[in-house]
Parts: C-alpha cells; sequence; structure tokens
C-alpha cells in the first residue's frame, strides 16, 4: 500500500478519536501497564492501517526496545515518552488529548511517524540499528 494512502487513513483514524475524545471526561492517569495487550493492540491497528504483516517483526522489536511496550515508558535523560517513545511526548496530542495514557493513541502516532519518516516499520528498525534511535 503507498505510503500517502497509510498516512491518510491514520490521518483519518486519528480525527476519529479526537472526535470521541472530545464529550471524554478528563484523563485520569492508570497505574497499571499490560504491555502484550498493547503489543496485540499494536499488531492490530498495523494490520488495519495496510501495513503488511511481514512488517511485525520490526515494529514488535522496535517497540519492544524502546518502551517495552509500555504506555507510560518516560525516558528520565530525554523525555521521549510512550510505546513509541515520541519525542516530545506531548507531539502524540495530534492525534488525541489522551496521548499520556492511551496505548491507542500513541499507537496511531507512532505508525503515522514512521509511515511518513521511513515508509515502513522495516526502515526505522534499520535506521535504528545504525545510529541507535529513529
Amino acid at each position: 500500500m503507498p505510503r500517502a494512502v497509510i498516512i491518510e487513513q491514520l490521518a483519518k483514524r486519528a480525527e476519529r478519536i479526537a472526535a470521541s475524545m472530545a464529550s471524554a471526561s478528563p484523563e485520569v492517569l492508570p497505574t497499571d501497564v499490560d504491555p502484550e495487550s498493547n503489543r496485540g493492540l499494536g499488531y492490530r491497528l498495523m494490520l488495519q492501517f495496510g501495513v503488511a504483516a511481514d512488517q511485525w517483526q520490526y515494529l514488535d522489536q522496535l517497540w519492544q526496545r524502546e518502551s517495552g511496550w509500555n504506555h507510560l515508558a518516560e525516558n528520565p535523560s530525554s523525555g521521549a515518552y510512550g510505546i513509541p517513545q515520541s519525542l516530545p511526548g506531548s507531539k502524540m496530542a495530534d492525534v488525541a488529548p489522551d496521548w499520556r495514557t492511551n496505548a491507542e493513541t500513541q499507537i496511531t502516532w507512532g505508525l503515522a511517524y514512521i509511515a511518513a519518516r521511513y515508509g515502513n516499520p522495516q526502515g526505522a528498525w534499520e535506521h535504528s540499528e545504525r545510529v541507535g534511535w529513529y
């Protein structure tokens, strides 16, 4: 699937999430983290956005290394945040205001970032392997 189509699908999904959040109650910070649930969600969203299943190994390795699929992960030295380790984390507010606590928001943002910058998870993983970040 062409990168432009994937980015368009991600943008539409982000709009739907933002619209649903407009009427949501104020954000409450959770204290529990379930990385396996986040991984499952990541796989499902990746496929929904038209990314080929063979890209999963790269996305999984990348985000396992970055955050352990922990949506509350914060790098104490850089301030990078969430599953995709967005820097700054507030960039994920482009998807929805619950970026601090919602794995779906973070994964949606991360998939869009990867598609726009690297084309696919393999490209992001290979860049990360070369230079230590993506």
